[in-house]
């Protein structure tokens, strides 16, 4: 069982930033992926970024060079760090963690959802 809590949302202007945090409630490195997703308002959960467990990181196209997902291993806690944020980054994003108590066998658990809104 893994419980998620995400934090960091809020509205922004055009152009601003924000970090969001996703604690953990086990070390991060029993986690095969950790992952961020958002949805925004009338459309599908959507991929953001992802961090596996080796340290390797992916990003969708639309967010490359703008948000960037690391790690604190110490506090269990992943973060998206995002830049230049503009109004299609709106809606609410998800943490996700996906994690294999044995070989086999792997199962997802997501956070709550903490809501970004960007606009002037």
């Amino acid at each position: 069982q893994v419980q998620l809590v995400e934090s960091g949302g809020g509205l922004v202007q055009p152009g601003g930033s924000l970090r969001l945090s996703c604690a953990a409630s086990r070390s991060i490195f029993s986690l095969n992926r950790m992952g961020w997703y958002r949805q925004a308002p009338g459309k599908q959960r959507e991929l953001v970024a992802v961090l596996v467990s080796d340290g390797t990181t992916n990003s969708a196209d639309s967010v490359k060079g703008r948000f960037t997902i690391s790690r604190d291993i110490a506090k269990n806690t992943v973060y998206l760090q995002m830049n230049s944020l503009n109004h299609e980054d709106t809606g609410v994003y998800y943490c996700k963690a996906a994690f294999a108590p044995r070989l086999g066998v792997e199962y997802d658990y997501w956070g709550q959802g903490t809501k970004v809104t960007v606009s002037s």
